[in-house]
């Protein structure tokens, strides 16, 4: 392999105009509301959930799709999310968008041992 070559594959992620491009943390997302003082800590919507796979694919119940991230957003750009936006949060951590930007209060948590719904 040539100079050419290798300068390809070490080039950075482009910046895109909200900042670097990156990819989502694999794993299963779990999304709830937020709970109340007479309710649980936290009010699950199964039917927002969705697991990050390999490069920038996800997959829901209902299907696959690819989001991109770049800065600190997520856009679910194709599949059963498609136009959905997030905010990262944390690495485990996504708060879902308005159409506007303003976050809401649905928040999605990646799965780990001490966090089983």
């Amino acid at each position: 392999m040539g100079l050419a070559g290798i300068a390809v594959f070490s080039t950075p992620a482009l910046a895109g105009p909200e900042g670097p491009a990156f990819t989502v943390r694999r794993g299963e997302y779990v999304c709830e509301m937020p709970g109340t003082a007479l309710t649980a800590a936290g009010l699950r919507r199964p039917e927002e959930d969705f697991t990050i796979r390999q490069g920038s694919m996800y997959s829901t119940s209902e299907g696959r799709g690819s989001y991109l991230a770049t800065g600190d957003e997520i856009h679910m750009t194709t599949g059963p999310k498609r136009g959905d936006r997030f905010r990262r949060v944390s690495e485990n951590f996504l708060r879902k968008l308005t159409s506007e930007g303003k976050e809401t209060d649905l928040r999605c948590i990646r799965r780990v041992a001490n966090n089983r719904y």
